[in-house]
């Protein structure tokens, strides 16, 4: 059994972190390939990967040196703590980035997720928060960025956009990213942006609501624009959405301040569940222009498979806010493994369960976990 080239070789630039040669008992490249195959057999934490390396030993042998046989689980943790994080994220991008994912129409929705189990209050030190661009057609984690705090997602995304390749996508982003120098980064790098707008930019976010009330009042009448309707029955609940994109007033005096902006958006919802009717209302700002309504509406509704194919997964799936792990770079680093798991589990398409499942018969089946393992190379190419 072999792991993906492809892979592998993108971490060889890690360093070992471990100073003594004589306290060196177990090889780096196997301490690193048994956590990978536990992460993604279904082990959470440390113990976890101690006891999928015991049970498949055997196996393990077959492939790996194990001079003196499968690590404890102190020796994972405390190699995990101290391996250089930023390296180690920096092969997790590269590896990805080696995939050559074709982008072209994708839709690149990127949000930040906050790790609750990898804070320590009474050691001061806080949650770690890792903001995502997640390839929303190919179900894809296309790259992440590691921040100290929520509030630095708006200097952590342009970052994370100069990372990854964007061309030909249309990039979505939460009311946290609607920054004149984040939409201008997404233009420079080749894609549109829709980028929601709520009322932490008061002035703008009521000047866009009065635009669309000035067009519901006049019934959209000598405002360019265009409108569609879609209703979803499901589970008892009956939801209409109504999506309008108008052009943006004297566009080329709106660019001086916004970049590149060419359309104004909204998603109205209501939803009505056993006779109770809900309504909201969403604003967007965005570089597409009005007749691309088609393109908006999925821009807006694909934005939400981040929420659930890669930090729902990552909960459910991999339970990371449980984890409660948080010595040195240890939480980082676990993170970073969990994404690759994620990664290989969410590209093998044989196997339709959700990922927990998944991660079951990875580890009940070596066959299968091979499927996992090589699904890199399925991935679409250009």
């Amino acid at each position: 059994m072999q792991l993906s080239d492809t892979f592998l070789k993108h971490f060889e630039p890690l360093a070992d972190p471990r100073i003594d040669n004589h306290n060196k008992l177990h090889k780096l490249h196997d301490i690193l390939v048994i956590t990978i195959l536990g992460m993604i057999c279904g082990a959470d934490n440390w113990v976890d990967i101690n006891e999928f390396g015991e049970a498949k030993y055997d196996w393990l042998s077959t492939f790996l040196e194990l001079p003196n046989g499968v690590p404890s689980h102190d020796t994972f943790g405390r190699v995990f703590s101290i391996l250089d994080s930023e390296k180690f994220e920096s092969c997790f991008n590269a590896w990805i980035e080696s995939l050559s994912i074709d982008v072209n129409s994708e839709v690149i929705a990127i949000d930040g997720k906050t790790l609750r189990g990898s804070g320590n209050r009474r050691k001061e030190k806080k949650a770690l928060h890792i903001v995502s661009a997640w390839a929303s057609n190919q179900g894809f984690l296309l790259g992440q960025v590691k921040t100290d705090e929520k509030s630095n997602e708006i200097t952590a995304i342009p970052k994370l956009l100069k990372m990854i390749d964007v061309t030909g996508s249309t990039v979505t982003i939460d009311a946290m990213g609607c920054q004149q120098s984040i939409a201008e980064e997404i233009l420079i790098q080749g894609a549109d942006y829709v980028l929601a707008l709520k009322d932490n930019q008061p002035k703008l976010h009521e000047m866009v609501k009065a635009i669309f009330h000035m067009g519901d009042s006049r019934q959209y009448k000598q405002i360019l624009n265009r409108r569609k309707v879609e209703k979803l029955h499901e589970h008892g609940r009956i939801e209409t959405r109504r999506y309008t994109l108008v052009s943006a007033r004297d566009p080329a005096v709106f660019q001086l301040r916004w970049p590149g902006l060419k359309g104004i958006g909204m998603l109205e919802t209501t939803r009505t569940t056993n006779n109770e009717v809900e309504r909201s209302t969403r604003y967007f700002l965005t570089s597409l222009a009005y007749e691309n309504i088609d393109q908006f509406r999925d821009a807006v509704r694909k934005h939400w498979n981040i929420e659930i194919n890669l930090h729902w997964s990552l909960d459910v799936g991999f339970r990371e806010d449980h984890n409660q792990v948080h010595v040195g770079h240890a939480a980082k680093n676990l993170a970073v493994m969990r994404r690759i798991a994620l990664n290989l589990i969410k590209q093998e398409k044989t196997n339709k369960r959700g990922v927990s499942c998944r991660r079951k018969v990875a580890g009940w089946d070596n066959k299968y976990l091979l499927k996992v393992l090589n699904a890199d190379h399925h991935l679409k190419r250009v």
